[in-house]
């Protein structure tokens, strides 16, 4: 999956200019779950400032993908079907890692115990752009999502299910919340 990403600014002079154009420098394939696709689009660590841009902040390889009170980021992810974990391949020594790099602050937050849940400090925003997902809460409760479905998901304990057998593409917006 390669996502375009164009980042609209404005130059020293006040105009209107593209700033990028391109995947995202963090964009990610994981080798070791085969099909999962990480691709943060941009953050802001606090209100954005709409003066003259010069730096990229999806550039710094390694920093948390999470948002502080008051940030935000923007993500694209593919979920491979659950099936490719079931895998008798599949080794989670080698895909954990591999997760943590993908989407670092993030996968941080995830249960050892219970593989895929996880509870942030954001308010986040979802669409599922293509394919079928299950978001999972406490007590094993479901919901099916199909394209275009949304959610606002306010700092729930969850995890992403794909139980069909194609890949799911969702976009979500990160809001750092106190």
């Amino acid at each position: 999956m390669t996502v375009r990403r164009v980042v609209t600014g404005k130059n020293a002079s006040g105009k209107s200019v593209v700033m990028s154009d391109g995947p995202s420098p963090r964009e990610i394939a994981l080798k070791h779950t085969p099909g999962f696709n990480s691709a943060p689009i941009w953050m802001s660590a606090g209100t954005p400032s709409l003066s003259a841009a010069t730096s990229d902040p999806m550039g710094v390889a390694g920093a948390s993908l999470l948002p502080r009170a008051g940030g935000s980021t923007f993500i694209i992810v593919t979920f491979p079907p659950d099936s490719v974990m079931m895998s008798p391949d599949f080794d989670p020594t080698k895909a954990g890692p591999e997760h943590l790099v993908a989407t670092p602050g993030i996968a941080d937050h995830f249960e050892m115990d219970n593989p895929g849940m996880h509870t942030t400090p954001t308010v986040d925003y979802a669409i599922v752009l293509d394919g079928e997902i299950w978001l999972e809460l406490d007590d094993g409760e479901t919901v099916h999502l199909r394209s275009r479905d949304t959610v606002v998901q306010q700092a729930a304990r969850h995890g992403w299910r794909n139980k069909g057998n194609k890949p799911a593409t969702l976009a979500f917006i990160l809001l750092g919340a106190s």
